[in-house]
């Protein structure tokens, strides 16, 4: 009886060989299965790449409309102040700047604005692009000069500015000269009382060049002809008065 047990267990261990055998044929499946997942994942990670690209073109229309913003025009930039300040902390002292930059198109567009970093090339970056931003338009006479004489008061600065004849050139320092050679002004004469602080007299500045009105939108205004106007404010002659609205063009 103990043989015939024996015996059988041989036989039941020669019939399990071939189910052991059978195994390493079905990892092959298993590892198949595995590696597609993998190959699925690259093909993701594919389409993530793919996703950094898209995000890459977006970036690139991003400064695309940029450049459209400025028109594709040269803009004259004037770095009117840099101010710098330190903070004294453990380590020893750091230094911060603040830049005060005025753009203009030497067209009768101009803005100020001013940025802060650790770096000068960064503040400044930071400012032209505040006053990019931030630009207005001013009309010019014969776009040369301003149409008439303003004032401008901001804090304690307050700028007189007044229209000028042809040669006379900018009569202006400081700030308000940087203002008027981005605007494109050639002939103006100027006077600053009161602070000499830049940014107020910037501030100043612009406040009388957006008080400015062209002879076309005031005669819109009041529902009136442009030669009655400037015959009135020039002392002209109704033919010389009606050329010189002709010649208006802002």
């Amino acid at each position: 009886m103990m043989a015939d047990e024996n015996t059988q267990a041989q036989d039941a261990g020669a019939a399990e060989a071939p189910a052991t055998a059978e195994q390493p044929a079905a990892q092959p499946q298993t590892e198949g299965r595995r590696d597609r997942g993998p190959r699925g994942g690259r093909g993701g990670g594919g389409g993530r790449d793919g996703g950094r690209g898209g995000r890459g073109r977006r970036d690139d229309r991003r400064g695309g409309r940029g450049g459209d913003e400025d028109g594709g025009e040269e803009l004259v930039e004037k770095l009117v102040h840099i101010n710098r300040v330190s903070k004294t902390v453990k380590g020893g002292k750091r230094f911060g700047f603040a830049a005060l930059v005025v753009v203009g198109d030497a067209k009768g567009r101009a803005g100020f604005g001013h940025g802060k970093a650790r770096e000068v090339p960064e503040a400044i970056n930071k400012a032209t692009a505040a006053a990019k931003k931030a630009m207005v338009r001013v009309p010019l006479r014969e776009g040369r000069t301003l149409h008439h004489d303003g004032m401008g008061h901001f804090g304690a600065g307050r700028v007189y500015v007044r229209s000028a004849p042809a040669g006379t050139g900018i009569i202006a320092g400081g700030p308000m000269r940087a203002v008027f050679e981005s605007l494109g002004v050639a002939d103006v004469v100027t006077k600053s009382v009161g602070t000499s602080n830049p940014y107020n007299m910037i501030r100043a500045t612009f406040e009388a060049l957006t008080d400015q009105a062209s002879p076309k939108s005031v005669a819109q205004r009041r529902g009136k002809k442009i030669a009655d106007l400037m015959g009135r404010r020039d002392g002209l002659s109704g033919a010389e008065a009606q050329a010189e609205a002709e010649a208006v063009t802002e």
